[in-house]
Protein backbone atom coordinates (compact mmCIF):
# COMPACT_ATOMS: atom_id res chain seq x y z
CA UNK A 1 0.00 0.00 0.00
CA UNK A 2 1.02 3.66 -0.26
CA UNK A 3 0.73 4.95 3.08
CA UNK A 4 1.04 9.09 3.91
CA UNK A 5 2.88 9.71 7.12
CA UNK A 6 2.29 13.00 8.64
CA UNK A 7 3.45 14.47 11.94
CA UNK A 8 3.89 17.76 13.69
CA UNK A 9 6.79 18.68 15.57
CA UNK A 10 5.84 17.04 18.63
CA UNK A 11 5.51 14.08 16.72
CA UNK A 12 8.72 14.29 14.52
CA UNK A 13 10.94 12.17 17.45
CA UNK A 14 8.83 9.04 16.58
CA UNK A 15 8.46 9.62 12.78
CA UNK A 16 11.72 8.25 11.53
CA UNK A 17 10.50 5.15 13.60
CA UNK A 18 7.26 5.02 12.08
CA UNK A 19 8.23 5.15 8.47
CA UNK A 20 10.97 2.66 8.95
CA UNK A 21 7.99 -0.01 10.17
CA UNK A 22 5.80 0.54 7.64
CA UNK A 23 9.02 0.55 4.90
CA UNK A 24 9.75 -3.04 6.59
CA UNK A 25 6.06 -3.83 5.90
CA UNK A 26 6.60 -3.85 2.51
CA UNK A 27 5.03 -0.02 2.23
CA UNK A 28 5.60 2.91 0.21
CA UNK A 29 5.92 6.13 2.10
CA UNK A 30 5.02 9.34 1.18
CA UNK A 31 6.21 12.15 3.68
CA UNK A 32 3.82 14.83 4.01
CA UNK A 33 5.50 15.65 7.83
CA UNK A 34 7.70 18.19 9.17
CA UNK A 35 11.18 17.86 8.81
CA UNK A 36 12.27 18.48 12.79
CA UNK A 37 11.27 20.12 16.15
CA UNK A 38 10.62 23.50 15.16
CA UNK A 39 7.21 23.99 16.01
CA UNK A 40 4.34 23.61 13.41
CA UNK A 41 0.14 23.65 13.00
CA UNK A 42 -0.57 20.03 13.02
CA UNK A 43 -3.71 21.13 11.57
CA UNK A 44 -1.83 21.71 8.30
CA UNK A 45 0.02 18.73 8.95
CA UNK A 46 -2.87 16.26 9.04
CA UNK A 47 -4.86 18.33 5.81
CA UNK A 48 -1.79 17.60 3.92
CA UNK A 49 -1.19 14.35 4.58
CA UNK A 50 -4.92 13.23 4.48
CA UNK A 51 -5.46 14.99 1.47
CA UNK A 52 -3.37 12.08 -0.13
CA UNK A 53 -6.19 9.45 0.66
CA UNK A 54 -8.88 11.55 -0.22
CA UNK A 55 -7.29 12.20 -3.71
CA UNK A 56 -6.55 8.15 -4.13
CA UNK A 57 -2.72 8.89 -4.13
CA UNK A 58 -2.76 7.19 -0.99
CA UNK A 59 -4.53 4.37 0.42
CA UNK A 60 -4.30 5.00 3.84
CA UNK A 61 -2.81 7.83 6.25
CA UNK A 62 -0.34 7.59 9.38
CA UNK A 63 -0.53 10.54 11.77
CA UNK A 64 2.14 11.07 14.31
CA UNK A 65 1.65 14.21 17.13
CA UNK A 66 1.64 14.70 20.84
CA UNK A 67 -0.94 12.83 21.83
CA UNK A 68 -2.57 12.20 18.60
CA UNK A 69 -5.72 13.60 19.67
CA UNK A 70 -5.40 16.93 17.98
CA UNK A 71 -4.69 14.83 14.94
CA UNK A 72 -7.74 13.14 15.43
CA UNK A 73 -9.81 16.03 15.95
CA UNK A 74 -8.49 17.83 12.57
CA UNK A 75 -8.41 14.52 10.44
CA UNK A 76 -12.26 13.84 11.34
CA UNK A 77 -13.34 17.58 10.14
CA UNK A 78 -12.19 16.55 6.60
CA UNK A 79 -14.83 14.96 4.57
CA UNK A 80 -14.26 11.23 3.68
CA UNK A 81 -11.42 11.23 6.45
CA UNK A 82 -12.10 8.19 9.34
CA UNK A 83 -9.35 8.97 11.82
CA UNK A 84 -9.16 6.47 14.69
CA UNK A 85 -6.85 6.94 17.61
CA UNK A 86 -4.31 4.19 17.94
CA UNK A 87 -2.49 3.32 21.44
CA UNK A 88 -3.60 -0.76 21.27
CA UNK A 89 -3.92 -2.72 18.65
CA UNK A 90 -7.19 -4.17 19.19
CA UNK A 91 -8.52 -0.62 18.46
CA UNK A 92 -6.51 -0.35 15.62
CA UNK A 93 -7.83 -3.21 14.06
CA UNK A 94 -11.20 -2.77 14.88
CA UNK A 95 -11.28 1.02 13.61
CA UNK A 96 -10.59 -0.65 9.91
CA UNK A 97 -12.89 -3.47 10.24
CA UNK A 98 -16.05 -1.98 11.42
CA UNK A 99 -15.06 1.81 11.00
CA UNK A 100 -13.72 1.50 7.46
CA UNK A 101 -11.03 3.95 8.98
CA UNK A 102 -8.65 5.21 6.68
CA UNK A 103 -6.53 7.14 8.82
CA UNK A 104 -4.67 6.39 12.20
CA UNK A 105 -3.17 8.73 14.72
CA UNK A 106 -0.63 8.11 17.40
CA UNK A 107 0.52 10.24 20.22
CA UNK A 108 4.58 10.03 20.02
CA UNK A 109 4.26 11.32 23.84
CA UNK A 110 2.34 7.78 24.68
CA UNK A 111 3.20 5.06 22.53
CA UNK A 112 6.90 3.20 22.79
CA UNK A 113 8.38 1.93 19.98
CA UNK A 114 7.06 -1.91 20.32
CA UNK A 115 3.28 -0.83 20.57
CA UNK A 116 4.29 1.42 17.36
CA UNK A 117 5.07 -1.15 15.45
CA UNK A 118 2.38 -3.85 16.50
CA UNK A 119 -0.44 -1.00 16.42
CA UNK A 120 0.80 0.01 12.97
CA UNK A 121 0.46 -3.59 11.63
CA UNK A 122 -2.49 -4.21 13.20
CA UNK A 123 -4.05 -1.04 11.72
CA UNK A 124 -2.47 -2.06 8.18
CA UNK A 125 -3.33 -5.87 8.01
CA UNK A 126 -6.70 -4.95 9.07
CA UNK A 127 -9.91 -5.38 6.28
CA UNK A 128 -13.45 -3.68 6.39
CA UNK A 129 -16.03 -6.75 7.46
CA UNK A 130 -17.82 -5.59 4.42
CA UNK A 131 -21.10 -7.20 6.08
CA UNK A 132 -24.36 -5.50 6.18
CA UNK A 133 -24.21 -4.02 9.81
CA UNK A 134 -20.66 -2.24 9.38
CA UNK A 135 -21.46 -1.36 5.62
CA UNK A 136 -25.22 0.43 7.24
CA UNK A 137 -22.99 1.86 10.14
CA UNK A 138 -20.62 3.24 7.48
CA UNK A 139 -23.20 4.24 5.71
CA UNK A 140 -24.74 6.67 8.42
CA UNK A 141 -21.56 8.26 9.23
CA UNK A 142 -20.76 9.25 5.93
CA UNK A 143 -24.48 11.08 6.04
CA UNK A 144 -23.53 12.78 8.92
CA UNK A 145 -20.43 13.85 7.49
CA UNK A 146 -22.37 14.91 4.37
CA UNK A 147 -25.52 16.58 6.90
CA UNK A 148 -22.15 18.91 8.76
CA UNK A 149 -21.07 19.52 5.68
CA UNK A 150 -24.53 21.09 4.03
CA UNK A 151 -24.70 22.81 7.19
CA UNK A 152 -21.45 25.13 7.14
CA UNK A 153 -22.56 25.51 3.43
CA UNK A 154 -25.71 27.28 4.94
CA UNK A 155 -27.89 24.69 2.89
CA UNK A 156 -29.45 23.95 5.85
Amino acid sequence: MKIALGNDHAGFPLKTFVRTVLEELGHEVIDRGAPSERPVDFPDVTRATCELVKSGDADRAVLVCGTGVGAVMAANKIPGIRCALGHDVYSAHQSVEHDDANVIAMGAWLVGQATAREVLQSFLDAKFDNDEDTIRRVQKLREMELEGARELSGEI
